[in-house]
């Protein structure tokens, strides 16, 4: 692999992660659900969960994968870091308000799960109470869904939904000699992403301007900017650079997704997308030295064969 790429890992970690599909009547709709249903959900430092959309099936989409009700679906993923103490409950609110909230509301929109678990979410069951008593259980498209008439219409939505074990955190940084340059890069590896199946970039247009870094001078904080690597701060007094000579901006893409595998493969399609575009300097990733997971991401696993 290019000399551009750093030999050095992403340190990701244990999520609990539930998957969901959204229809709707046409892609305007859809995009409508999807962006509502992920928003403010770039990353747990502030937010609910970390989320995103995985990938487009049915009509328009990826057509190998049906949709229950024959219309185009998007496929979206909520994560929350598997150290949290409250992770299932957590969760399962995040699910739960999300689907209450811009799902419900979105005009034409259905919800499904992607499979059935006993032990899952009743995320159905909760928000049929919205019915007022005139909510039911009835089979829609080959399943017992809940059935919530409402004033456009009716809501369908699936009755539990499970949860499982995925990896959060897996991330790469693209250096280069102008914002442009990182940007464009950090924009490729991202359509890099929406080809692989099981991964989401959750941060605005998967992409993050503002890396940050454990800690801060301020007690009540406990993240903030990543100053070692803050182009406008090289040089200055109190800040032990890390940038190599020429850099100029920094940008960052976070990855989650299924499994370890799944966000590796990920990574190298999104390594693969942004080596040749001019200007970068540098790719790498950032980690803790072990501290804060064990999901390692090397950037060239090639040279850790033990490790994957």
């Amino acid at each position: 692999m290019s000399d551009l790429v750093e030999d050095t890992y992403a340190e990701a970690f244990r999520s609990l992660y539930v998957e969901f599909l959204i229809t709707a009547k046409n892609r305007r709709w859809l995009d409508t659900a999807v962006q509502a249903a992920t928003g403010h959900a770039s990353s747990s430092i502030m937010c609910d969960c970390e989320g995103g959309l995985d990938r487009y099936v049915g009509p328009g989409g990826d057509e190998t994968f049906e949709t229950p009700d024959g219309r185009p679906g998007a496929i979206c993923q909520l994560h929350v870091p598997r150290f949290r103490k409250d992770r299932e409950p957590a969760l399962e609110k995040a699910l739960l308000s999300r689907i209450c909230q811009n799902v419900l509301t979105c005009a034409t929109a259905r919800c499904f799960a992607l499979s059935y678990a006993p032990n899952g979410f009743r995320i159905g069951r909760k928000l049929a109470y919205f019915g007022d008593g005139f909510e039911q259980v009835e089979e829609r498209y080959g399943r017992s869904m809940w059935v919530v008439p409402t004033m456009g219409g009716e809501f369908c939505i699936d009755r539990r939904f499970p949860f499982a074990d995925g990896v959060m955190g897996g991330n790469l940084w693209f250096m280069a000699t102008s914002e442009d340059a990182s940007l464009e890069a950090a924009e490729r590896a991202v359509v890099a992403c929406e080809n692989v199946a099981g991964v989401i970039t959750p941060f605005p247009g998967g992409i993050a301007a503002s890396g940050s870094k454990a800690g801060s001078r301020y007690k009540f904080l406990f993240a903030s900017t990543n100053d070692p690597f803050c182009p406008t701060l090289k040089g200055r007094e109190g800040v032990q650079s890390q940038l190599p000579d020429g850099v100029k901006s920094a940008m960052e893409i976070i990855i989650n997704g299924r499994d370890l595998a799944t966000v590796s493969k990920a990574t190298q399609a999104s390594i693969k997308a942004a080596l040749d575009v001019p200007g970068i300097v540098r790719i790498t990733a950032g980690n803790y030295g072990g501290r804060l997971g064990k999901s390692w991401v090397w950037l060239k696993p090639e040279l850790h064969p033990s490790t994957t």
